[in-house]
Order: structure tokens, then C-alpha cells, then sequence
């Protein structure tokens, strides 16, 4: 809603909030919040509010354990499903030190960094989120169960779509917080659900996907179900994918090309990062996610896909990655293959107009692979020299394992 500090101070004041949610992330991507009252407001944005950041994972031990949280007031939004008198509202915010550098584990702030720099390399990179889902029962403590919803498939409608109302209630609550759902349906699965976003700019998209998955927990909370976006909630079922669409400007045929060129040339070594737990390797190969490197036009079987759509909706959908993924650090990763793509003039290959999943084994070892578990992952990145330019040691130790 770009309010400026000034505005911000006016609206919780005229507005009648009572709390103020500062949130960020773990480096897992992992939400976390600090409450704080309007009386302290004022401090939090001249000199930050100090949390313990050893109890964060991936964030430090006791030993230097004092972070400050500094709001981003272009990110207010209220939380629909708090009381309307007593608001409570939310802002991302930045990291720092005590003495006022920024955080290294700051997922949020390195996704900043890779946009400025794609922006002094004279490009400005584009994405839309498609997070799936599944809704389960709960048992009779309240606790989740592995029982979905409905039975219903693919794009079925109700009776047999029991979601339909929480995919609705979902959009409606994204609406009123500045959101904009582009489409919404039933998966494949028994009790899976899939939104859509319409594109937008690096950080808001990382931003609304974070976003997105606390909506839909509480959504389905308040209405007695418990929302999973594991990669694979069960080996009897399709898993959950967060396909990332992606687009270019100034856009032409030379980076577009070069942008899907860069991101097969690089897929492999920041596999760990999009798929970054071990269930994210029983979803690749099966259902519909991809597990060969190769790229086609409207064809679901290959990790990218170019869908059809011409001029501003023209976009490249990659289909590996899967909701465990921290959005900052996919995004940020994303656009640094994409510009190494397009700086170095790489040429995409030819594309792979086969079905990948019917296809026989001298067909598939014609194509180079995704790791093919989360140990694999650990070691391209760990000795990619692409990673060790684009991640700081410390997220790359974590997520390696080093």
C-alpha cells in the first residue's frame, strides 16, 4: 500500500490498532513475529525492536545473540481475521547488528541486494506464485490428521469440492490485505488445493507467498481443518508444488532466452535451496514434478515450461521447486541464473517436445538430472561457485550442512 513511516503513525492512530506485528523469516523461510503497541511504534522504526535471535534457527547462538527488527512501512497491511476495533496489523521488516549492518541471514534483504543489482544491470525480473496444498481433518484433540477433506480430483467442482468455500474465503481475505489471487482450483489429489497470483515484482511476490501460507493456516483453522504444504504429506499422494513463474523486462526474445538458459544452466547447484528438505525428493519424478533438466512450450512434463501467452503475460514456469522453499532465497537465486544467462549470451538448448513421464530409460538418460535426494542437493551447492557468489557463507554452512 507504499504508506510512508508519517502515514503509517496516522493510520494505526485514526485506525484504532492496538498491536503491530513485526514480522520476518528464518532463513527456512519460517514466519516469525514480535508484537509491539502503538506507544512503541515510533522506537521501532528510529531504533529498531531487539529480539533473541539464538532461539531463530539458522540465526546465531547465545553467544551474539541481540538482533534488531526494523519495520518497512510500505508493507502495512491489517490482519482481516483479528477484531475489527483493537486492529492488528502487520509489517515486514529488515535485520540488523547492534551496530547497524545488516544482518547476513537476512533473507529478505539479500533478495533486496539481487534486485538492485539486476536493476544496475539494466533488467527488472518478474514472479507469480503458484502454492498447492492440501486440507486434512482433524482429530477429535484438535490435532492434524492425514484424512483429507474431500475425494474430489482436478478442477472438480461441489459437491465433491469441499474446498471450494476455504479456496474462497482464502481470496476474499487476500483481497482485503492488498492481495490479488489470479486464479484458484482443486488439485489432483484428494483434499489438495492450488492459488494462483497474478505477477508482480520480486519482493512483493516473496512477500505474498509468505503471506499466502499464513492466510491459508488460519483460514483453514477457523473452519476446523489443517492446512499442509509439505512437499509430500504422504507416499499415497501427489506432492505439493510452488511453481514459479518468472518474467524479464525491458523483454525480448535475446532475454527471455538467456534468462531460461541461465536457470537450466543452474538448476542443479541451487537445487538445495528450492527443495530443501528431504520429503521435497519424493515429490521429484512423480505426479507431474519434474525430475530431468529440460524445457519445453506448454508441456507439464519438463522442469521449465514456457505456457502460452503472449506480451506482458509471457512468462517461463519453473515446476521443481515446492512450498518447504524459503521464497526469498529462491527468488534471489533465480535472478542471478537468470542474469548470468543473459549476460554470457548462453544458448538454450533445444526444447525436449516429449512426454518425460511416459518416456523410456534411453530417452531419459539423454537429459542431465536434478539431484536426486537432499544429500546430493547439499553437494552441488556446496561446491557451486555460482552459490558461493550469490549466498553468504553462513545460509550456505545451514543449508549444506558444511
Amino acid at each position: 500500500m507504499n504508506y510512508s513511516k508519517d502515514e503509517v503513525l496516522q493510520y494505526v492512530a485514526e485506525e484504532d490498532v492496538k498491536f503491530i506485528r513485526l514480522a520476518f523469516c528464518d532463513v527456512f523461510g519460517r514466519q516469525k513475529n514480535v508484537s509491539v503497541m502503538p506507544d512503541e511504534l515510533e522506537r521501532a522504526f528510529e531504533s529498531g525492536i531487539a529480539f533473541d535471535a539464538s532461539a531463530i534457527r539458522g540465526f546465531g547462538d547465545e553467544t551474539r545473540s541481540d538482533l534488531l527488527l526494523f519495520p518497512e512501512p510500505d508493507t502495512l497491511t491489517p490482519l482481516p481475521w483479528r477484531p475489527e476495533h483493537g486492529r492488528v496489523v502487520r509489517m515486514f521488516c529488515h535485520i540488523t547488528d547492534p551496530d547497524g549492518r545488516p544482518f547476513v541471514c537476512d533473507t529478505r534483504s539479500l533478495l533486496k541486494k539481487a534486485v538492485s543489482d539486476a536493476e544496475k544491470a539494466g533488467f527488472r525480473f518478474y514472479f507469480g506464485a503458484e502454492q498447492e496444498f492440501y486440507l486434512f481433518e482433524l482429530d477429535d484433540n484438535g490435532d492434524p490428521t492425514f484424512t483429507p477433506y474431500d475425494r474430489a480430483g482436478y478442477m472438480d467442482i461441489a459437491p465433491e469440492d469441499k474446498g471450494e468455500n476455504i479456496r474462497r474465503e482464502v481470496c476474499l481475505t487476500l483481497e482485503q490485505m492488498g492481495i490479488r489471487p489470479e486464479s484458484s482450483h482443486h488439485e489432483e489429489g484428494p483434499g489438495q488445493n492450488e492459488i494462483d497470483f497474478r505477477y508482480s515484482d520480486a519482493l512483493s511476490a516473496a512477500d505474498n507467498a509468505m503471506t499466502f501460507q499464513t492466510v491459508v493456516k488460519t483460514v483453514a483453522r477457523r473452519n476446523g481443518l489443517h492446512a499442509d504444504f509439505s512437499p509430500k504429506p504422504s507416499a499415497d499422494l501427489p506432492g505439493n508444488g510452488f511453481h514459479i513463474n518468472m518474467s524479464v523486462r525491458p523483454d525480448g526474445s535475446e532475454a527471455f532466452d538467456g534468462m531460461i538458459a541461465g536457470i537450466l544452466d543452474k538448476i542443479g547447484e541451487i537445487t538445495a535451496f528450492l527443495n530443501p528438505v528431504e520429503g521435497s525428493y519424493r515429490r521429484l519424478g512423480r505426479n507431474k514434478a519434474p525430475s530431468c533438466i529440460s524445457w519445453s512450450r506448454e508441456n507439464r512434463s519438463q522442469l521449465v515450461r514456457i505456457p502460452a501467452a503472449a506480451g506482458q503475460y509471457r512468462r517461463a514456469e519453473l515446476r521443481s521447486p515446492d512450498p518447504a522453499a524459503n521464497p526469498y532465497l529462491a527468488f534471489t537465486l533465480l535472478i542471478y541464473a537468470g542474469l548470468y544467462g543473459i549476460e554470457r549470451q548462453i544458448a538454450l538448448p533445444a526444447p525436449a517436445d516429449i512426454n518425460l513421464f511416459t518416456a523410456d530409460a534411453a530417452t531419459l538418460s539423454k537429459f542431465r538430472r536434478l539431484p536426486q535426494d537432499l544429500a546430493a542437493a547439499r553437494r552441488a551447492a556446496a561446491e557451486s561457485d555460482f552459490v558461493k557468489t550469490c549466498i553468504p557463507e553462513a545460509i550456505r554452512k545451514i543449508y549444506c550442512k558444511l
